[in-house]
């Protein structure tokens, strides 16, 4: 992480994953959860949904629906959040492909 310093203020700058950042395990992981549940959201809000009809069209409940509005989605997987998101419109895209270097990474791209 490159350091600078700004005003007499050390200045990181981020790798891009915040989770990343701060050291936490599953790091890319996490940044893809958290991708997801943004699109969730905004799915949400575009569609005019409560968290009741989301929770029914997602097929999850509607708790679950408010941990995650909330950003505690470490009970639902990658998996899960993408089925969410396929059950409000959305069409999930997988792309595998053989990296240069090892060792390969997760990343998330909105369209």
């Amino acid at each position: 992480m490159e350091k600078r310093i700004v005003d007499g203020v050390e200045v990181h700058r981020g790798s891009g994953n915040v989770y990343a950042d701060l050291g936490l395990p599953d790091a890319e992981k996490l940044q893809i959860k958290t991708g997801l549940v943004v699109e969730i959201r905004k799915a949400m809000r575009r569609l005019n949904l409560t968290q009741q009809e989301a929770a029914k069209r997602m097929g999850i409940t509607q708790p679950k629906v408010s941990d995650m509005m909330r950003g505690d989605f470490s009970n639902l997987s990658e998996r899960k959040l993408m089925d969410c998101l396929s059950r409000l419109g959305y069409d999930i895209e997988i792309k595998v492909r053989p990296v240069s270097k090892r060792p390969g990474r997760l990343t998330l791209t909105v369209a």
